[in-house]
């Protein structure tokens, strides 16, 4: 295998990577923030188990509905990091809130799986949707 092949290859495979994790990602934070905002009593028991205040859900739900749209929309990098930004700190906080909380391991899974989602998604994104630095 040539080098150019190598790299189309490697290019490939990471445009695959990304977009399944990024759809995994989108569809876990989607889903969450639908039930935080629509407030499903397991998800308001749950909150209030952890010691949130309720109104939390709403805060949750709805950056994480406009995190998902920045994502999938083309363009826009800077809000792009925000949203990944704003992922891994909620999902760390979910994760360190579950441990801290004393929760069985199956309860912190969701929480560690979006925030590895999080990751792989940041690490592997295209070039067009990253920031270009250029220096002064």
């Amino acid at each position: 295998m040539t080098k150019r092949n190598e790299l189309a290859s490697s290019t490939k495979s990471n445009k695959i990577i990304y977009w399944i994790s990024t759809i995994w990602l989108a569809l876990g934070m989607l889903s969450s923030g639908i039930v935080q905002l629509f407030q499903v009593k397991e998800g308001v028991d749950f909150i209030i188990k952890m010691g949130y205040p309720v109104f939390f859900l709403t805060i949750l739900s709805v950056w994480k509905i406009l995190g998902v749209v920045v994502l999938l929309i083309p363009k826009f990098p800077v809000l792009k990091e925000w949203a990944y930004a704003g992922f891994f700190f909620a999902m760390s906080g979910a994760v360190f809130s579950h441990f801290a909380a004393g929760n069985a391991v199956n309860e912190i899974v969701p929480s560690l799986l979006l925030l590895v989602l999080t990751v792989v998604s940041w690490s592997f994104r295209p070039a067009e949707r990253k920031i270009i630095l250029v220096n002064p």
